[in-house]
C-alpha cells in the first residue's frame, strides 16, 4: 500500500557526471542520498552498525560507516524483520555496462534488490534483473552485466514485502556508470505523491459506505502473534511448548464510522481478548479473555451497554475480582487449557474451540484444540468432533449447520489437509465442504458465507507454516470443491494466481496480508490488513470492484472487524444424538459409485475394514525427519499416524454395507477383495455420534452432486447393521514387531538374515535398530512396499496404492525363482494366501494401513535421538568414531554380535570390544524399558504420566 511521501526537495549526495555514479549513503540521511521510501514504512532506513547482531566479535561487512537496511528500527539495538517496505533510488541513465553493489540478508521471494528499467512508451517500470542475500549478514558483491540497457532510465529498487525470519535486505555502495537525471526523479516522486493523495480521497470516500456507516463496528486490538509452528499455534498455551511466544496487551473497541470516536469496551495490559462473536440480538459478546501469561484462556459472555465505562482486567487480578466484574460473566474454567473460537448457537447453546482432549500436532509438538458445545451458562459441555488434530474460526450457514476449518490428515501429506468442514451443531455428519484436497492454499481459515447463500463464501488463504493470515478469497463451491475455478476473486488482486501454484506455503509470499473477512452484504467486505508498517493491522473495506480501503487504524493492530448490529438466526437443527448409546450407525449405498470406481470391477469388493487413527497425545524434542514432517517421536518410516483396526464387515452384493460403529471414534474405511487386499481407502477422517446414522453414497463421492436414484432399496438397508467382525483377536494398536516380523521369522528370516543366502537382497531378520528394526528399514528402504506415507493431497486412484502395488506381495503370489522356491518347499517356508491366510492377511494389511511401526507416541527414551533410541548421543557419537559407520540402521540391539557395523572390525581388537559393549548395554537398557513397540506400552516417563493423567482428568470431567 502506497503511504504518504514528504515533499522535500532532495540532495544528491552522488556524482553528476557520466563517469562512475555511486551511492554509499555516507551521508547518513536517505533524503540526502536523494532515495524515498515508497512502499511501507521504515524509522532506520540507514544504518551503521560496526559488528554483527548477536556476535559482537565479527565486523560488520560494508563500505565506509553507513548502509541501507530494512532490519533495525530506530531506538532499538535489536534486529526485527518486522519492517516491511519499498526503497528506491533516483532515476538514472545507464552508460556504462555493470552495476556493482553489495547485499546481504533473507532470499525471501519479496526480499530483494532489483533494477528498474523506465518505459518511455507506457511510463512504467520493469524489474529487469534482481538479487537477494544468502541468509547471512555478510554483504556480498554483485555484479551485473547491464550492457543491453545502456542508454535507458533506470533506478534501484530495495523490495521488502515481508516478515519472518530473515525477512529483511541490506544494501550498500551501488556503483553504476551514468547520470542522474533530477527532472525525472522529481516527476517520479510527485506521480507516488498524487497516487498517495488519490488513495486517501478514494478511502475517505468508500468509507462513506451505508454498510459502514450504519452500525459501529467492533474489533479487537493486539499485536500480530508471533510466528510459530502452524497457522493453528495461536494459543501458546500454558505449559506447554511455545508458552514464551505470548504477548500480552490488548482491548476490544468499538469504533463509530459516523463520528470517528472510538471507545473502549475491555482493556488488558498483560493478557489478550480475542475472537468476539457478536449474540443475534447484539446485546451481547462471546469472547476468548486470558488475563496474562500465566493464566488460560476462558470463554467470557460480555453484556453490550452504552453506559458502562471500559473495563480493565490485569494479570494481578484474581479470579475472584474477575468473576464480581458488573457485564462480564465467566462461562469455562479450569486450568492447563485452552478455550477459544467460540460462536452463539440458534439453540441459545455455545460453541467453542478448546483443547479439553488434550492432543498435539502428529507433524510436530504443538497443542490442538476440537469442537465443543455447552449450555449459555457454561453447562452440559460436550465434545463433538473428533478429528486428529485441529478445528476451529466456526462460523454458521443458514439453514443453521456450523462451517469449520479443520486440519487433519490420514496417510496424506499434512501441509495439504486444511480445509472447510460442515457439521450439524450436536456433531453429527461432519462432511468436507472445500479445500481438502487443495495444494495451495495451505489452510483455509475464517470461513463465512454470503447473506442469502450457503454456497458462495469469503475467506482467508493462508500458508500452513505461517501466522492466520494471507489474502482474502472469495470463492464459489458450486463451481467445484478445490482447486483455482472456484475462486472468484481475491484481495490483493495478485494472489489469485497462488492458487494451485507451488505447495502449502505459497501463500507466505502475499504482499499485504489480510485475515479475520466479514461479509456486510455480496459486494463489500470488512477485513483485518496490514497498514505498511510491518505487522501492523487496520481495518478495511474491500469490494468486488477490487478496491482495497482503509477505514480505521489503532495500535498495533485491529483484527475481526464485527459490525454491532442485530443478524436474524438460522433455523434450530433438532439433535440427532442418544449420549446413552455407545456406538452410531454408517452406511454406503454402493461402493463402486465414485472417483475411479468405474474401473473397479463390479462384484470385486467383499468386505469394508474400518480403521482408527487415534490421536497424538505425547511428544518429544528430539524428532524423526525423512523429507516428509517431524516426527516427535519417531512413528514410522515417513506417516505420522498409528492405527488400531476396529474391524470388518461384508459387502453386499449390490455394493451396499450398513453397520454399527463405536461412537466419537475418529476413523477411516477401506475397501477390500476377496484376498482381504485394499482396493480403496480414505485419506481423512469420519466418525459417528452416539445413536446417529451417517453415511455416504459412494466412495470419494463428488460433495456437488445429488445421489443417484435407486431403483431398488440397497440390501444392507433392508438388515440389521452389521457388527465389526475383529482381525485376529481383540481390538488393539498395530505394532508392526508383533503383527508381522512374527510371520517374516517364521517364514523369512531362516534365508534373510544377515548372514543368511538372502541377506545381500534383503534381510529381514527382526533384530531392533536405534529407532525401527533390520526388517521394516529395508522393507521399506529398498521399495518393497508402495505407500502413500505422508503424501501427496490429491486423490489416489483404486489399486495404483498399497498391496495391490507391492513388490513384497507379488513375491508372495508369484514365488521366488525357481531353485530358490524348491528350496523353500522342501523347508516348508512357503507363504501365500493358501498355505497360511492368516500371516499373508497379516502382511498385507499391514501394506494397506500404509505399514505403520510404532503403536503408540508414548517412549521410554523421550530425550534420545527420535525419541526411541536407547543409546544417547554420546554412546552413538563413540560407536561411529570406532567403527566409521552410521550406527542408526547397523546396530543388532536383540543381537548385538550380529551388528553389520561390528562385522568388518577385528575381533581381537580393543576397538571391536568396546563397540560390542555399547551396543549390549543398548540391548540391556531395552530389555528392561521397552521403546513403544508393544501395543500396552504406558507412559514411563515423568512428563509423559502427567500427560497421561491430563488427558484422563479431562475425559472423566466431560463424561460427568
Amino acid at each position: 500500500m502506497l503511504r504518504f511521501l514528504s515533499c522535500c526537495v532532495f540532495l544528491i549526495s552522488a556524482s553528476l557526471s557520466a563517469a562512475e555514479l555511486r551511492f554509499d549513503f555516507e551521508s547518513g540521511d536517505l533524503d540526502r542520498e536523494g532515495w524515498k521510501i515508497v512502499e511501507g514504512s521504515n524509522s532506520k532506513p540507514i544504518g551503521s552498525r560496526t559488528t554483527e547482531f548477536h556476535n559482537n566479535s565479527v565486523p560488520y561487512q560494508k563500505q565506509g560507516t553507513y548502509y541501507l537496511t530494512t532490519l533495525e528500527q530506530a531506538g532499538s539495538d535489536a534486529p526485527t524483520d518486522e519492517p516491511m517496505c519499498v526503497i528506491e533510488s533516483p532515476v538514472f541513465r545507464i552508460e556504462g555496462k555493470t552495476v556493482r553493489f553489495l547485499i546481504g540478508g533473507g532470499r525471501r521471494p519479496n526480499t530483494y534488490v532489483a533494477l528498474c528499467v523506465l518505459d518511455d512508451d507506457d511510463g512504467n517500470d520493469h524489474e529487469v534483473l534482481k538479487a537477494a542475500g544468502k541468509e547471512t549478514q555478510r554483504l556480498d558483491e554483485v555484479v551485473w552485466d547491464v550492457s543491453e540497457y545502456v542508454g535507458q532510465d533506470a533506478f534501484i529498487r530495495v523490495a521488502d514485502r515481508e516478515t519472518g525470519p530473515w525477512a529483511h535486505i541490506k544494501a550498500d555502495d551501488f556503483r553504476v556508470e551514468g547520470k542522474i537525471d533530477p527532472a525525472k526523479t522529481e516527476r517520479r516522486w510527485n506521480e507516488y505523491q498524487q497516487k498517495i493523495e488519490e488513495e486517501i480521497e478514494r478511502n475517505r470516500k468508500l468509507a462513506q459506505n451505508p454498510l459502514v456507516l450504519k452500525q459501529p463496528i467492533l474489533y479487537v486490538t493486539r499485536q500480530q502473534y508471533l510466528p510459530d509452528h502452524h497457522n493453528t499455534a495461536t494459543m501458546f498455551q500454558n505449559g506447554e511448548i511455545n508458552t514464551d511466544s505470548f504477548r500480552g496487551g490488548a482491548a476490544m473497541k468499538l469504533w463509530d464510522p459516523k463520528t470517528n470516536q472510538t471507545r473502549t469496551l475491555l482493556e488488558l495490559p498483560d493478557g489478550i481478548v480475542r475472537d468476539p462473536c457478536v449474540s443475534f440480538d447484539a446485546q451481547s459478546i462471546l469472547v476468548s479473555l486470558r488475563k496474562c501469561k500465566e493464566d488460560d484462556y476462558h470463554i467470557y459472555e460480555y453484556e453490550v451497554d452504552p453506559n458502562r465505562p471500559a473495563i480493565t482486567i490485569r494479570g494481578t487480578d484474581s479470579d475472584e475480582t474477575v468473576a464480581k466484574i458488573d457485564g462480564l460473566k465467566q462461562l469455562t474454567f479450569g486450568s492447563g487449557l485452552s478455550d477459544i473460537d467460540p460462536l452463539y448457537l440458534p439453540s441459545g447453546e455455545i460453541l467453542f474451540s478448546s483443547t479439553r482432549e488434550p492432543k498435539f500436532c502428529m507433524c510436530n509438538r504443538h497443542i490442538m484444540c476440537n469442537l465443543f458445545t455447552m449450555k449459555p451458562d457454561g453447562s452440559d459441555m460436550q465434545q463433538i468432533g473428533h478429528s486428529t488434530l485441529f478445528e476451529g474460526h466456526a462460523n454458521l450457514l443458514s439453514d443453521g449447520r456450523v462451517i469449520y476449518d479443520r486440519w487433519e490428515y490420514v496417510d496424506r501429506n499434512f501441509g495439504d489437509a486444511q480445509g472447510v468442514w460442515v457439521t450439524n451443531p450436536d456433531g453429527t455428519n461432519h462432511a468436507i465442504y472445500w479445500g481438502n484436497n487443495t495444494n495451495s492454499p495451505g489452510g483455509v481459515l475464517d470461513t463465512r458465507v454470503l447473506p442469502g447463500s450457503d454456497s458462495v463464501f469469503v475467506c482467508t488463504f493462508s500458508s500452513c507454516h505461517d501466522r492466520p493470515w494471507g489474502a482474502i478469497a472469495l470463492v464459489d463451491r458450486r463451481k467445484g470443491i478445490d482447486g483455482k475455478e472456484p475462486v472468484l476473486q481475491t484481495w490483493p488482486a495478485s494472489a489469485i494466481n497462488l492458487v494451485g501454484v507451488g505447495n502449502f506455503d505459497t501463500f507466505i509470499g502475499v504482499e499485504q496480508k489480510f485475515e479475520d473477512p466479514y461479509p456486510l452484504s455480496d459486494v463489500f467486505f470488512l477485513a483485518s490488513g496490514m497498514v505498511g508498517r510491518g505487522e501492523e493491522m487496520g481495518i478495511y473495506l474491500l469490494d468486488r470492484d477490487g478496491n482495497i480501503s482503509l477505514l480505521h487504524e489503532d495500535g498495533p493492530g485491529c483484527y475481526d472487524p464485527t459490525p454491532l448490529a442485530p443478524t436474524e438466526a438460522p433455523p434450530v437443527i433438532a439433535s440427532r444424538i442418544d449420549l446413552d448409546a455407545p456406538e452410531g450407525y454408517f452406511y454406503v449405498s454402493d461402493v463402486y459409485e465414485g472417483f475411479g470406481m468405474k474401473k473397479v470391477t463390479p462384484g470385486s469388493i467383499k468386505s469394508l475394514r474400518v480403521v482408527e487413527s487415534p490421536e497424538k497425545r505425547f511428544w518429544t524434542h528430539t524428532a524423526w525427519d525423512q523429507g516428509n514432517g517431524t516426527q516427535a517421536p519417531g512413528m514410522a518410516w515417513d506417516d505420522f499416524n498409528n492405527k488400531r483396526i476396529l474391524g470388518t464387515v461384508d459387502v453386499e452384493k449390490d455394493g451396499s454395507v450398513f453397520f454399527s460403529l463405536p461412537a466419537d471414534k475418529f476413523v477411516y474405511l477401506q475397501l477390500l477383495d476377496e484376498d482381504g487386499r485394499m482396493i480403496q481407502s480414505m485419506r481423512s477422517g469420519t466418525m459417528v455420534r452416539p445413536g446417529e446414522t451417517n453415511g455416504c453414497f459412494g466412495c470419494h463421492e463428488s460433495r456437488l452432486e445429488t445421489p443417484p436414484k435407486l431403483s431398488y432399496n440397497p440390501i444392507a438397508m433392508s438388515k440389521a447393521p452389521q457388527q465389526l467382525r475383529p482381525w485376529h483377536g481383540e481390538e488393539r494398536l498395530f505394532s508392526y514387531l508383533k503383527e508381522v516380523q512374527p510371520v517374516l521369522d517364521k517364514y523369512c528370516v531362516a534365508c534373510h538374515d544377515f548372514d543368511g543366502p538372502g541377506a545381500k537382497s534383503l534381510v529381514l531378520a527382526g533384530d531392533r535398530n536405534l529407532l525401527f528394526n533390520a526388517s521394516y528399514h529395508q522393507l521399506r528402504t529398498k521399495g518393497y512396499v508402495n505407500v502413500p506415507g505422508a503424501g501427496p493431497h490429491v486423490t489416489l486412484e483404486p489399486l495404483t496404492w498399497g498391496s495391490h502395488a507391492s513388490r513384497l506381495v507379488d513375491v508372495l503370489l508369484k514365488g521366488h525363482p525357481a531353485e530358490i522356491e524348491r528350496k523353500r518347499v522342501e523347508m516348508k517356508l512357503v507363504l501365500n494366501r493358501d498355505t497360511d491366510p492368516e500371516a499373508f492377511d497379516r502382511i498385507v494389511t499391514w501394506i494397506d494401513i500404509n505399514a505403520p511401526y510404532y503403536p503408540v507416541y508414548a517412549s521410554a527414551y523421550r530425550n534420545n535421538r527420535f525419541g526411541r533410541s536407547p543409546l544417547d548421543e554420546a554412546q552413538i557419537k563413540r560407536l561411529q568414531e570406532l567403527t566409521g559407520m552410521d550406527p542408526v540402521w547397523t546396530v543388532s540391539l536383540d543381537r548385538p554380535e550380529k551388528s553389520p557395523l561390528l562385522s568388518k572390525m577385528d575381533k581381537n581388537s580393543d576397538a571391536y570390544r568396546e563397540a560390542l559393549a555399547i551396543v549390549q548395554q543398548g540391548q540391556t537398557t531395552l530389555a528392561t524399558r521397552d521403546r513403544g513397540e508393544d501395543p500396552d506400552f504406558r507412559p514411563v516417563d515423568p512428563i509423559e504420566v502427567a500427560q497421561e493423567k491430563k488427558y484422563e482428568k479431562f475425559r472423566k470431567e466431560l463424561q460427568q
